[in-house]
């Protein structure tokens, strides 16, 4: 007969034989357990990602901040250095008058051809003419006949900005585009060899002449069929289409776009802003190669416009220009006058700017969210039939996904990575720890996890077109027309190209908000505004908006619930007391308390508290960065976006204008 301690030592090794035999089993039933207590059964499962050196945003704005530091360390303290910088950056003497420029800047803060074809400009359409004589300005339109001074916005403005000092210059034109869209290319060829342009079919009096102009193509070409001869002959740009042919939309068009929408978004219909890739833009897209890149242009809607360019070297005055154009840039005449739409805190009343608008929101109070309002512009209709690719149309597709009945992506998830905070291991027997506990991801990780992009948008998009210019469809969220200071109750400003570069842009700056610019436009100022420190750049497919927002403002609630890190979830990673999350603790039970919570009665620990402090744990480095942002931005138009300095700036072109109008060049070069 067996002892107690045999029988006991036998049932052991029986129910270890038995463990033995069923671990297989046994691992699966554990692993199954642990998905489900992750809550990883859901959907696709979050990836966890080492933070490793970083998170990519601190540092471009560390590398931005360099950048503009050593600009500031550049500038010149004295007459002498800046004629040594300008000697150096240019390998010639500064202009005439060079010195009283500086002076005004200080206190503030051959020619004969060049004549002729400024001469033939003015004479076409949309040119408005800026003229000085005798030390004075004033305004004209030479092609309306008899010199008329019906001119636009654009001239109006140039000629406001020389008062100040156009006693000082000689007498020359300055033709004004009156186009929102650049005007100026030059052939490749032509640029090469110049001579070509005197051959009879391509000599700038042909090209110019005013009795025979068109000034819309009227199905003879397009702009892009124009563009793309500045490029190389052996550039992609010169070559597919050289195959494709020219005219208007073809099969073989057709294909090359839906190539390019494959290989940008996954289809033509596709949303833009469904990847996943942790990657954001160093600068915004002023720099695309679109010769070596040609189904870019499909994305850009300068390049359906309806207008037809100036395909010589001439000289016209744009207060932007594309890659490509030859547009010689002024400010825009929205940054320099004063206008509800387009200026901050002006008062319409007393027809002054004052220092804070009075919409303006303290930053604490600020929506963390998306806010952009505007028409659909974008381009023309040449060649017709591509107007859903334009800049503000992509965006608005796909920010109104779940805003609208009719979008066809409301299927469609978004990837966006977060940071997830530390938090403690719960305590638990070795086994348990071992079999049942998750650890959840550790510190200093991200977590991606596709999200529905109804809900995300729902949450950190308020975007809305309020004018239909260029046709839009229904997937396309419409609202009414609003004031600007409505913008500065939220944290982001879209800022993006219209028909061209956007007028409300030097408002954002000077708001207490971040500007998020997207554009392919350079300006005056763009060698002066460092992104990742003025403002956030984005890329045209805009796919990292969502990973910006969930960086600099924590995770929106729907990331959470996607993330299983909502509601009861999110406890998991709150403890009461004595960690990151104890300071908002505090904050949402004062809040709690001066809002007379009825339902709560002042306490904290529900299920939404917990995910307010979950998103507050998160984001309280990116908040501080992205203010950090929005007070850059305010100063530099404070103390270098000013009248002043656009003043400043206009001024020194004009001396480098006269010295181009000056039949002797070298006499009208700056000597000491």
């Amino acid at each position: 007969m067996l002892s107690e301690k045999q029988r006991t030592s036998r049932r052991t090794r029986a129910a270890q034989g038995w463990v033995h035999q069923q671990s297989g089993y046994i691992f699966l039933a554990v692993v199954f357990l642990a998905f489900l207590r992750a809550g990883l059964h859901a959907a696709t499962p979050a990836q966890e990602r080492s933070a490793g050196s970083g998170h990519p945003i601190p540092q471009l704005m560390d590398a931005a901040d360099a950048r503009f530091r050593a600009k500031l360390a550049r500038q010149s303290s004295s007459l002498l250095a800046a004629v040594a910088e300008y000697r150096r950056r240019h390998a010639r003497a500064p202009p005439a008058g060079f010195d009283k420029w500086y002076a005004f800047a200080k206190d503030h803060g051959s020619g004969e051809e060049l004549r002729r074809r400024a001469a033939l400009v003015a004479a076409l359409p949309s040119i408005d003419l800026v003229r000085i004589r005798d030390g004075a300005a004033r305004t004209l339109n030479v092609e309306m006949g008899d010199e008329v001074d019906e001119v636009g916005s654009r001239a109006i403005g140039l000629k406001t900005m020389l008062a100040k000092f156009v006693h000082e210059l000689p007498d020359m034109d300055f033709p004004i585009n009156a186009r929102s869209e650049g005007r100026v290319i030059v052939p490749w060829e032509h640029r090469l060899y110049p001579n070509l342009t005197e051959a009879t079919d391509s000599s700038v009096d042909n090209l110019l002449d005013s009795a025979t102009f068109s000034p819309d193509w009227a199905g003879t070409g397009s702009v892009w069929e124009a563009w793309r001869r500045t490029c190389t002959p052996q550039s992609p740009a010169r070559r597919l289409y050289s195959s494709l042919g020219a005219g208007w939309v073809g099969a073989g068009r057709d294909r090359l776009r839906e190539r390019w929408h494959e290989n940008n978004g996954g289809g033509a219909s596709a949303s833009p802003g469904v990847g996943g890739e942790l990657e954001f833009a160093e600068e915004t897209n002023a720099g695309t190669d679109f010769c070596a890149a040609p189904g870019a242009h499909y994305e850009h809607g300068h390049f359906f416009s309806d207008w037809r360019l100036l395909p010589a070297l001439v000289p016209v005055f744009s207060p932007a220009r594309a890659p490509g154009f030859l547009d010689i840039r002024i400010p825009s005449h929205y940054y320099y006058g004063g206008t509800r739409r387009y200026t901050y805190a002006w008062d319409p009343i007393n027809l002054e700017q004052r220092a804070v608008d009075a919409m303006e929101v303290p930053w604490e109070e600020k929506r963390d969210a998306v806010w952009w309002r505007g028409a659909s512009t974008g381009g023309g209709s040449n060649p017709p039939g591509f107007g859903g690719g334009y800049q503000r149309h992509r965006f608005l597709r796909m920010a109104s996904v779940g805003a609208v009945e009719e979008s066809t992506a409301l299927g469609r998830a978004t990837a966006v990575t977060f940071a997830v905070p530390p938090q403690p291991r719960p305590v638990v027997s070795s086994v348990d720890s071992a079999l049942l506990a998750p650890e959840g991801p550790r510190p200093g990780t991200y977590m991606t996890v596709p999200v529905p992009l109804p809900e995300l948008n729902a949450d950190v998009m308020d975007t809305a077109f309020v004018k239909e210019v260029v046709p839009v469809g229904t997937e396309h969220r419409m609202g009414d027309s609003v004031e600007l200071g409505v913008g500065w109750g939220y944290k982001y400003l879209l800022d993006l190209d219209g028909m061209g570069y956007s007028g409300r842009f030097m408002a954002f700056l000077a708001s207490d908000s971040v500007p998020v610019k997207a554009t392919v436009y350079d300006e005056y100022f763009s060698g002066w505004l460092e992104p990742w420190v003025h403002y956030i750049p984005l890329s045209a497919a805009y796919a990292e908006i969502y990973n910006l927002v969930a960086y600099f403002s924590g995770p929106a609630p729907s990331v959470l619930r996607a993330a299983n890190l909502s509601a009861t979830g999110a406890q998991a990673f709150v403890p009461a007391s004595g960690s990151l999350f104890s300071s908002a603790h505090r904050h949402l039970a004062d809040r709690r308390r001066e809002l007379g919570d009825a339902e709560g009665g002042g306490e904290v620990g529900g299920e939404a508290d917990a995910e307010v402090m979950l998103r507050s744990a998160v984001q309280e480095e990116g908040d501080r960065r992205l203010r950090r942002i929005a007070r850059a931005g305010k100063q530099w138009k404070r103390t270098m976006g000013r009248t002043i300095d656009m003043e400043v700036y206009v001024y020194r072109l004009a001396l480098e204008y006269a010295r181009l109008w000056a039949d002797d060049r070298e006499a009208m070069s700056y000597k000491p």
